[in-house]
């Protein structure tokens, strides 16, 4: 059988892709867990927001799961 290297790069694509997705949740989740940490500990939605570059509003919808 013949290399096929057109399909390799396609299957390495897809991989990293799915890769991707599955890092991209993750840290979504652990970012949602440390703002609510970071709450829990008395700091407010705009000491999250002005550590990390965000609105408040946008902290509180993370929060949120949104």
């Amino acid at each position: 059988m013949a290399d096929d290297p057109k399909g390799e790069a396609l299957a390495d694509v897809k991989r990293a892709q799915l890769d991707y997705e599955r890092n991209v949740d993750t840290a979504r989740e652990d970012r949602r867990k440390s703002f609510e940490r970071a709450q829990k500990a008395g700091l407010s939605l705009r000491d999250i927001g002005n550590a990390v570059g965000l609105h408040r509003g946008r902290v509180w919808e993370i929060l949120k799961g949104k």
